[in-house]
Protein backbone atom coordinates (compact mmCIF):
# COMPACT_ATOMS: atom_id res chain seq x y z
CA UNK A 1 0.00 0.00 0.00
CA UNK A 2 2.82 2.12 1.04
CA UNK A 3 4.65 1.57 -2.30
CA UNK A 4 1.36 1.93 -4.20
CA UNK A 5 0.79 5.93 -2.62
CA UNK A 6 4.10 6.91 -2.82
CA UNK A 7 4.40 5.52 -6.91
CA UNK A 8 0.92 8.00 -7.54
CA UNK A 9 2.24 11.05 -5.91
CA UNK A 10 5.39 10.77 -7.71
CA UNK A 11 2.63 10.19 -11.03
CA UNK A 12 0.59 13.38 -9.85
CA UNK A 13 3.33 15.67 -8.64
CA UNK A 14 5.22 14.82 -12.32
CA UNK A 15 1.70 15.96 -14.21
CA UNK A 16 0.98 18.98 -12.09
CA UNK A 17 5.22 19.65 -13.26
CA UNK A 18 4.73 19.23 -16.65
CA UNK A 19 1.17 20.96 -17.01
CA UNK A 20 2.90 24.32 -15.02
CA UNK A 21 5.43 24.11 -18.00
CA UNK A 22 3.32 24.15 -20.68
CA UNK A 23 1.01 26.81 -19.15
CA UNK A 24 3.92 29.10 -18.54
CA UNK A 25 5.07 28.13 -21.95
CA UNK A 26 1.33 29.43 -23.72
CA UNK A 27 1.34 32.28 -21.78
CA UNK A 28 4.86 33.34 -23.04
CA UNK A 29 3.48 32.60 -26.28
CA UNK A 30 0.73 34.36 -26.33
CA UNK A 31 2.84 37.64 -25.47
CA UNK A 32 4.93 37.33 -28.06
CA UNK A 33 2.08 37.26 -30.22
CA UNK A 34 0.87 40.48 -28.41
CA UNK A 35 3.84 42.13 -28.93
CA UNK A 36 4.52 40.73 -32.70
CA UNK A 37 0.86 41.84 -33.48
CA UNK A 38 1.82 45.41 -32.49
CA UNK A 39 -1.59 45.25 -29.94
CA UNK A 40 -1.08 48.59 -27.51
CA UNK A 41 -0.56 48.26 -24.11
CA UNK A 42 -3.97 48.36 -22.09
CA UNK A 43 -5.11 52.02 -21.07
CA UNK A 44 -4.91 52.10 -17.57
CA UNK A 45 -7.99 54.69 -16.17
CA UNK A 46 -7.18 58.48 -15.42
CA UNK A 47 -6.87 59.06 -12.14
CA UNK A 48 -9.42 61.64 -10.86
CA UNK A 49 -10.30 63.90 -7.20
CA UNK A 50 -13.15 62.35 -5.84
CA UNK A 51 -16.76 64.21 -5.70
CA UNK A 52 -17.83 66.33 -2.92
CA UNK A 53 -20.63 63.71 -2.77
CA UNK A 54 -18.41 60.69 -2.14
CA UNK A 55 -17.72 62.45 1.52
CA UNK A 56 -18.03 59.59 3.61
CA UNK A 57 -21.00 59.98 6.35
CA UNK A 58 -18.75 58.80 9.20
CA UNK A 59 -16.34 60.86 11.77
CA UNK A 60 -13.29 61.65 8.64
CA UNK A 61 -16.31 62.80 6.48
CA UNK A 62 -17.52 65.39 8.99
CA UNK A 63 -13.75 66.64 9.44
CA UNK A 64 -13.59 66.66 5.68
CA UNK A 65 -16.97 68.81 5.44
CA UNK A 66 -15.64 71.18 8.05
CA UNK A 67 -12.10 71.35 6.20
CA UNK A 68 -13.98 72.07 2.97
CA UNK A 69 -16.35 75.09 4.96
CA UNK A 70 -13.40 76.66 6.17
CA UNK A 71 -11.67 76.71 2.50
CA UNK A 72 -15.32 78.10 2.13
CA UNK A 73 -15.25 80.71 4.58
CA UNK A 74 -11.93 81.23 5.79
CA UNK A 75 -12.13 84.91 7.24
CA UNK A 76 -16.08 84.61 9.07
CA UNK A 77 -14.92 81.13 10.32
CA UNK A 78 -11.48 82.03 11.54
CA UNK A 79 -11.45 85.65 11.79
CA UNK A 80 -8.25 85.76 14.62
CA UNK A 81 -5.64 83.25 12.41
CA UNK A 82 -7.35 84.42 8.18
CA UNK A 83 -7.40 88.68 8.96
CA UNK A 84 -7.88 89.67 5.59
CA UNK A 85 -10.57 89.78 3.09
CA UNK A 86 -9.21 86.34 0.73
CA UNK A 87 -10.59 83.26 1.53
CA UNK A 88 -8.74 80.01 0.67
CA UNK A 89 -11.18 79.48 -2.18
CA UNK A 90 -10.11 82.75 -3.33
CA UNK A 91 -7.10 81.60 -4.97
CA UNK A 92 -7.79 77.86 -5.01
CA UNK A 93 -11.12 78.35 -7.02
CA UNK A 94 -14.06 75.80 -6.93
CA UNK A 95 -12.72 73.88 -3.77
CA UNK A 96 -9.15 73.53 -4.94
CA UNK A 97 -10.56 71.28 -7.82
CA UNK A 98 -9.85 74.21 -10.97
CA UNK A 99 -6.95 73.08 -12.54
CA UNK A 100 -5.94 76.38 -13.94
CA UNK A 101 -5.90 78.19 -10.18
CA UNK A 102 -3.95 76.50 -7.96
CA UNK A 103 -5.39 73.29 -7.93
CA UNK A 104 -5.10 71.07 -4.41
CA UNK A 105 -5.68 68.02 -6.13
CA UNK A 106 -2.96 65.05 -5.05
CA UNK A 107 -1.42 68.39 -2.49
CA UNK A 108 -1.99 65.66 0.67
CA UNK A 109 -0.36 62.83 -1.53
CA UNK A 110 2.63 65.55 -1.75
CA UNK A 111 4.10 66.31 1.49
CA UNK A 112 6.49 66.11 3.15
CA UNK A 113 8.13 67.61 0.33
CA UNK A 114 11.24 69.97 -0.95
CA UNK A 115 10.15 73.72 -0.71
CA UNK A 116 13.01 76.05 -2.04
CA UNK A 117 11.35 79.56 -0.77
CA UNK A 118 11.85 77.68 2.71
CA UNK A 119 15.30 75.84 1.56
CA UNK A 120 13.99 72.46 3.48
CA UNK A 121 11.66 69.87 3.54
CA UNK A 122 8.39 71.17 5.00
CA UNK A 123 5.08 69.52 6.31
CA UNK A 124 1.63 69.44 5.17
CA UNK A 125 0.54 71.79 7.89
CA UNK A 126 3.11 74.01 7.27
CA UNK A 127 2.61 74.63 3.64
CA UNK A 128 -0.94 75.34 4.85
CA UNK A 129 -0.05 77.88 7.27
CA UNK A 130 2.47 79.82 4.99
CA UNK A 131 -1.25 80.64 2.92
CA UNK A 132 -2.20 81.41 6.13
CA UNK A 133 0.27 83.84 6.77
CA UNK A 134 1.32 84.99 3.55
CA UNK A 135 -1.58 84.46 0.87
CA UNK A 136 -4.18 85.25 3.67
CA UNK A 137 -1.80 87.59 4.84
CA UNK A 138 -2.96 86.55 8.65
CA UNK A 139 -1.58 84.46 11.46
CA UNK A 140 -0.47 80.74 11.79
CA UNK A 141 -3.01 78.06 13.15
CA UNK A 142 -1.97 75.79 15.59
CA UNK A 143 -0.35 72.79 14.14
CA UNK A 144 -2.35 70.89 16.76
CA UNK A 145 -5.60 72.26 15.99
CA UNK A 146 -9.19 70.86 15.22
CA UNK A 147 -9.16 73.65 12.48
CA UNK A 148 -5.85 72.34 11.15
CA UNK A 149 -6.72 68.47 11.27
CA UNK A 150 -10.24 69.66 9.55
CA UNK A 151 -8.33 71.01 6.23
CA UNK A 152 -5.73 68.55 6.60
CA UNK A 153 -8.68 66.05 5.97
CA UNK A 154 -9.91 67.98 3.46
CA UNK A 155 -6.89 68.22 1.17
CA UNK A 156 -6.23 64.04 2.49
CA UNK A 157 -9.78 63.72 0.66
CA UNK A 158 -8.91 64.90 -2.24
CA UNK A 159 -6.05 63.00 -2.73
CA UNK A 160 -8.20 60.01 -2.20
CA UNK A 161 -6.38 57.15 -3.98
CA UNK A 162 -3.57 59.48 -5.76
CA UNK A 163 -0.06 57.83 -5.66
CA UNK A 164 2.06 59.17 -3.18
CA UNK A 165 3.96 61.30 -5.00
CA UNK A 166 1.47 62.49 -6.93
CA UNK A 167 0.67 61.86 -11.02
CA UNK A 168 2.72 63.27 -13.81
CA UNK A 169 -0.95 64.28 -16.03
CA UNK A 170 -1.96 65.79 -12.71
CA UNK A 171 -1.52 69.37 -12.61
CA UNK A 172 0.01 70.42 -9.24
CA UNK A 173 0.60 74.40 -9.56
CA UNK A 174 0.04 77.22 -12.25
CA UNK A 175 1.99 76.26 -15.44
CA UNK A 176 4.30 78.83 -15.91
CA UNK A 177 3.38 81.97 -18.68
CA UNK A 178 5.44 81.12 -21.95
CA UNK A 179 7.77 84.01 -22.11
CA UNK A 180 8.06 86.74 -19.31
CA UNK A 181 7.03 89.71 -20.45
CA UNK A 182 7.69 92.79 -19.23
CA UNK A 183 4.57 94.42 -17.59
CA UNK A 184 3.58 98.02 -17.74
CA UNK A 185 1.19 99.97 -14.94
CA UNK A 186 -0.39 102.76 -17.28
CA UNK A 187 -1.36 99.97 -19.75
CA UNK A 188 -2.53 97.99 -16.65
CA UNK A 189 -4.65 100.81 -14.81
CA UNK A 190 -6.48 101.70 -18.30
CA UNK A 191 -7.32 97.53 -18.26
CA UNK A 192 -8.06 97.18 -14.46
CA UNK A 193 -10.69 100.31 -15.17
CA UNK A 194 -11.65 98.48 -18.36
CA UNK A 195 -12.04 94.76 -16.92
CA UNK A 196 -12.06 94.73 -13.18
CA UNK A 197 -13.60 97.57 -11.41
CA UNK A 198 -16.90 95.82 -11.55
CA UNK A 199 -15.92 93.14 -8.90
CA UNK A 200 -12.65 94.87 -7.31
CA UNK A 201 -13.55 98.33 -7.28
CA UNK A 202 -11.72 101.15 -8.31
CA UNK A 203 -9.86 101.91 -5.10
CA UNK A 204 -8.88 97.61 -5.74
CA UNK A 205 -10.92 96.75 -2.09
CA UNK A 206 -13.60 94.44 -3.77
CA UNK A 207 -16.99 95.87 -4.36
CA UNK A 208 -18.83 92.74 -4.41
CA UNK A 209 -19.22 90.52 -1.42
CA UNK A 210 -16.48 87.85 -1.16
CA UNK A 211 -14.37 89.40 -3.97
CA UNK A 212 -11.20 90.02 -2.49
CA UNK A 213 -9.41 93.27 -1.87
CA UNK A 214 -5.99 93.33 -4.49
CA UNK A 215 -4.16 95.51 -2.64
CA UNK A 216 -4.42 97.34 0.76
CA UNK A 217 -4.43 96.19 4.09
CA UNK A 218 -7.45 93.54 3.41
CA UNK A 219 -4.90 92.07 0.62
CA UNK A 220 -2.38 89.33 -0.06
CA UNK A 221 1.13 89.61 1.90
CA UNK A 222 4.39 91.04 -0.33
CA UNK A 223 5.66 87.44 0.23
CA UNK A 224 2.52 85.55 -1.32
CA UNK A 225 3.21 84.02 -4.64
CA UNK A 226 0.56 86.48 -6.15
CA UNK A 227 2.68 89.16 -5.22
CA UNK A 228 5.53 87.72 -7.71
CA UNK A 229 4.94 89.59 -11.37
CA UNK A 230 5.04 86.44 -13.32
CA UNK A 231 3.06 84.48 -10.98
CA UNK A 232 0.39 87.12 -10.63
CA UNK A 233 0.18 87.27 -14.36
CA UNK A 234 -0.29 83.60 -14.71
CA UNK A 235 -3.40 83.91 -12.70
CA UNK A 236 -5.01 86.52 -14.24
CA UNK A 237 -4.31 85.45 -18.04
CA UNK A 238 -5.96 82.06 -17.13
CA UNK A 239 -8.69 83.17 -14.83
CA UNK A 240 -9.90 86.16 -14.61
CA UNK A 241 -12.30 88.11 -15.81
CA UNK A 242 -14.15 85.54 -14.19
CA UNK A 243 -16.93 86.01 -16.50
CA UNK A 244 -14.41 85.83 -19.68
CA UNK A 245 -11.72 83.62 -18.57
CA UNK A 246 -9.31 83.27 -21.33
CA UNK A 247 -10.31 86.69 -23.02
CA UNK A 248 -6.85 88.59 -21.96
CA UNK A 249 -3.78 88.69 -23.90
CA UNK A 250 -0.55 87.13 -21.98
CA UNK A 251 0.86 91.10 -22.66
CA UNK A 252 -2.70 91.93 -21.08
CA UNK A 253 -1.90 89.99 -17.77
CA UNK A 254 1.71 90.76 -17.06
CA UNK A 255 0.31 94.59 -17.51
CA UNK A 256 -2.75 94.01 -14.97
CA UNK A 257 -0.05 92.22 -12.94
CA UNK A 258 2.46 94.80 -13.03
CA UNK A 259 -0.36 97.35 -11.80
CA UNK A 260 -2.10 95.42 -9.38
CA UNK A 261 1.58 94.46 -7.49
CA UNK A 262 3.00 98.08 -7.49
CA UNK A 263 0.49 98.68 -4.93
CA UNK A 264 0.63 98.75 -0.96
CA UNK A 265 -0.12 95.23 0.48
CA UNK A 266 0.67 93.73 4.04
CA UNK A 267 4.28 93.32 4.49
CA UNK A 268 5.53 89.51 5.49
CA UNK A 269 7.86 89.02 7.99
CA UNK A 270 11.43 87.39 7.94
CA UNK A 271 10.70 87.54 3.77
CA UNK A 272 14.64 88.53 3.84
CA UNK A 273 15.21 85.28 4.72
CA UNK A 274 13.71 83.47 2.22
CA UNK A 275 15.36 81.29 -0.43
CA UNK A 276 18.74 80.68 1.92
CA UNK A 277 19.98 79.12 -1.04
CA UNK A 278 20.37 81.87 -3.09
CA UNK A 279 17.64 80.56 -5.86
CA UNK A 280 14.97 83.24 -5.83
CA UNK A 281 13.09 83.33 -8.58
CA UNK A 282 13.66 86.63 -10.82
CA UNK A 283 10.10 88.14 -10.40
CA UNK A 284 10.54 87.91 -6.84
CA UNK A 285 9.69 91.57 -5.44
CA UNK A 286 11.79 92.11 -2.46
CA UNK A 287 15.26 91.46 -1.19
CA UNK A 288 16.42 87.97 -0.44
CA UNK A 289 20.05 86.07 -0.62
CA UNK A 290 21.85 87.18 -3.61
CA UNK A 291 18.50 88.99 -5.50
CA UNK A 292 17.63 92.16 -6.29
CA UNK A 293 13.47 92.38 -6.63
CA UNK A 294 13.66 93.70 -10.32
CA UNK A 295 10.94 96.72 -9.80
CA UNK A 296 10.81 98.81 -6.80
CA UNK A 297 8.94 96.83 -3.91
CA UNK A 298 5.54 98.37 -3.02
CA UNK A 299 4.61 100.55 0.26
CA UNK A 300 4.38 97.69 2.97
CA UNK A 301 1.93 97.66 5.67
CA UNK A 302 3.20 96.55 9.16
CA UNK A 303 1.68 93.40 10.46
CA UNK A 304 0.07 93.96 13.51
CA UNK A 305 0.53 90.56 15.03
CA UNK A 306 4.50 90.07 13.50
CA UNK A 307 4.95 86.50 15.75
CA UNK A 308 1.58 84.87 14.55
CA UNK A 309 3.06 86.21 10.72
CA UNK A 310 5.66 83.91 10.55
CA UNK A 311 6.17 79.90 10.12
CA UNK A 312 9.25 78.61 12.47
CA UNK A 313 11.92 77.78 9.89
CA UNK A 314 12.77 74.16 10.02
CA UNK A 315 15.41 73.11 12.21
CA UNK A 316 18.25 72.54 8.98
CA UNK A 317 17.44 76.18 7.91
CA UNK A 318 17.07 78.62 10.97
CA UNK A 319 20.09 80.87 11.72
CA UNK A 320 22.72 79.41 13.66
CA UNK A 321 22.06 75.79 12.80
CA UNK A 322 24.91 73.76 12.28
Amino acid sequence: MRGSANGAFAVTSQTMRSAKIALSALLCAALVAACDSGSEPVAVAAWAPPAESEIPADSFGASVRRGLALLRFTPESLPAYATSSLRCTSCHQFDGRKESAPPLITAHARYPRYLDRTGAVVSIQDRVNYCFTRSLAGNALPGNSREMSDIIAYLAFLSRGAPVGGLPSVPTGMAPMAEMLVGDTTRGRELFTATCVTCHGVDGAGAILGVPALWGAQSYSIGASMARHERGAAFIFRNMPQDKPGSLTAQDAFDLSAYVNSHERPDSPGKEFDFPGGDAPADVPYATRGHTPPRPTPRLLPRANPDGATVPAPPSVRRGAP
